[in-house]
């Protein structure tokens, strides 16, 4: 996987959220464009599209803090401020920078897609395009909560729960049988995940992971929304052109209907996508499309 590109690690520095070791994977040539992965994921799942997006582009794919390669801190108080996806887009921006990049475009799947979401909003004038895969907005998200998407996103109300209830779950079973349970979709399964990329998923699924993802996870209802409540009451939204995809058998369409629609409320620029027939794990279900 990712043949001819370049492994390395980056330091972030302090910005308010203590620093973190970030794993970047890149190649290819071209203007810069930043892959963020989702939850419990990592670069690899970029793996079936980044050599031929790589004719076009220098491709950067990188782990989030705490996921996968990736490093971060261990304690983020109350607030679980350190996995912020402010500071998790700020651990990006930082990246590219390191990399001679003050401008580039993203995209981003699952968790990724939140992160550029933040990124889109805190840092407008350096984003230029925007693909968000597979999400509604977080805010959207948490003020529509219904019994259908409790179901389908178990989940994110599992690993909100305090310290260190759902770490010790999660860890308390091979990481294979999580990970089987959690990737396999009604209806699909595993089959779209390649052999060497699902080893990948498991060989990073180990207690600073966990824990990582978990805080992620907390942030989101809380210190996430708080800032996502705020930028929405002030009119702030997402000033770069966006492109919104989403897998139609994914419950991001059919528990909320019409995701184009609810996203173009978050933009104040071009806002254009649809779906594709495939499930929640668009890159590697339906890379071709």
């Amino acid at each position: 996987m990712f043949e001819g590109f370049e492994a390395i690690d980056i330091d972030v520095p302090d910005r308010g959220y203590e620093k973190a070791r970030i794993r970047v994977v890149h190649g290819g040539s071209g203007p810069p464009l930043l892959l963020l992965h989702g939850n419990p994921l990592t670069h690899v799942s970029w793996h079936k599209i980044a050599n031929e997006l790589a004719r076009s582009f220098h491709v950067v794919a990188t782990d989030l803090r705490g996921y996968g390669d990736s490093v971060g801190p261990r304690d983020s108080g109350p607030s679980h401020i350190n996995y912020l996806f402010r500071a998790m887009a700020q651990d990006q921006v930082d990246v590219m920078a390191e990399l001679g990049y003050e401008k580039f475009q993203v995209a981003g799947h699952d968790r990724g897609a939140r992160v550029t979401h933040r990124m889109c909003l805190d840092h407008p004038a350096t984003v230029q395009h925007a693909a968000i895969i597979d999400v509604l907005p977080n805010r959207h998200i948490w003020n529509n909560v219904t019994k259908d998407w409790a179901m389908r996103s178990w989940h994110w109300l599992f690993m909100t729960q305090p310290y260190d209830l759902p770490e010790r779950m999660m860890s308390g079973v091979p990481a294979e049988y999580f990970m089987e349970k959690k990737l396999s979709k009604k209806g699909i399964g595993l089959q779209p995940f390649a052999k060497e990329a699902f080893a990948e998923y498991v060989r990073c699924f180990n207690e600073k992971t966990i824990h990582a993802s978990c805080e992620d996870y907390r942030a989101c209802p809380t210190s996430d929304f708080t800032m996502d409540e705020e930028d929405f009451a002030a009119g702030k939204k997402v000033s770069c052109p966006l492109l919104i995809i989403w897998g139609s058998l994914s419950h991001t369409g059919t528990v909320f209907g019409d995701v184009l629609s609810i996203w173009q409320n978050y933009s104040a620029a071009e806002c254009l996508g649809g779906p594709i027939d495939c499930g929640h794990y668009v890159p590697e279900e339906a890379p071709k499309e």
